[in-house]
């Protein structure tokens, strides 16, 4: 007997199991949709994320990307992301660079800067590439860094002082001597959920190697430990600048690799370059 083809078994409502792309920057690791095509019900991707980001049964990343055509005039596409524990966030600069690269390689545009509806806002990425014409790397205009200040938060039965910086989401920043040393997996989550930080907050610690380099980890809101974070990232190059640390560039160092950060002065603006990388294609095919 043939076996039913896999992309017509139906999915959690009558619908088609999900054709999806996995793909990392710097090892932060999201399952991509691209919904120009696959037309997911939004109300759905919620749901999805949790199942597709389950790294025992699911697919297993640190959350859902999802590809829309944009609902304002004047952008190119629409990025909605998903937290592992399916929540949203406002942004991403480790997924925005990958979702350039998507749209890019598989066709969907043929420009290499273009401008992408968020929940924070505009966001333009910018695909590099070298000498070949391969991409080399994705570049992101993260905009202007808000709610930059400083305060004190005791949690773990310490005080911590914090920056508070938001790149595209929410981030604190918290400068130590030594990240390794930090129990990130204990503190992370009661300064995430913190009562001062009413929405949560992505927690990053950060340790300065030099005026040019400086070593972080990030507890992701919604999705803990990540192997790196782009915004997060950005976030400590603008909290080192603040304190005098750094200059205006530096090169982030995070368990999954580096990045590259400049909060340009002419602009105000951040720019976050690193990796995007495929992993692979698939389809997902568990009813959720």
């Amino acid at each position: 007997m043939l076996r039913q083809d896999p992309l017509r078994m139906p999915w959690g409502g009558g619908g088609t199991v999900i054709r999806f792309t996995k793909m990392e920057g710097a090892g932060n690791d999201y399952i991509y949709i691209n919904n120009l095509v696959e037309q997911i019900p939004e109300e759905r991707l919620s749901a999805l994320a949790r199942a597709v980001s389950d790294r025992h049964f699911g697919v297993g990343a640190d959350g859902l990307i999802v590809i829309l055509p944009p609902t304002e005039p004047g952008y190119d596409f629409r990025f909605r992301m998903f937290n592992a524990d399916g929540s949203e966030g406002e942004m991403c600069g480790n997924g925005m660079r990958c979702f350039a690269r998507y749209c890019f390689d598989r066709g969907l545009t043929d420009k290499r800067a273009f401008r992408v509806q968020a929940l924070a806002g505009c966001v333009v990425p910018e695909v590099l590439l070298d000498a070949a014409g391969e991409v080399a790397a994705v570049r992101v205009d993260l905009g202007e860094p808000r709610g930059l200040g400083e305060q004190r938060v005791a949690a773990a039965g310490r005080e911590y002082r914090v920056i508070t910086v938001n790149t595209g989401v929410p981030h604190i920043v918290i400068f130590a001597d030594d990240v390794e040393s930090v129990d990130l997996a204990a503190v992370g989550p009661l300064l995430e959920r913190h009562p001062g930080f009413p929405t949560r907050v992505n927690v990053n610690f950060a340790q300065v190697l030099s005026r040019s380099e400086v070593r972080a980890r990030t507890w992701e809101r919604g999705s803990g430990i990540t192997l790196a974070c782009g915004t997060g990232g950005s976030a400590v190059l603008v909290a080192a600048c603040l304190l005098g640390h750094t200059g205006r560039q530096a090169r982030i160092r995070m368990p999954g690799g580096d990045l590259q950060v400049e909060w340009d002065e002419a602009t105000n603006h951040v720019f976050l370059t690193g990796p995007a990388t495929f992993v692979c294609d698939g389809v997902f095919l568990k009813e959720i």
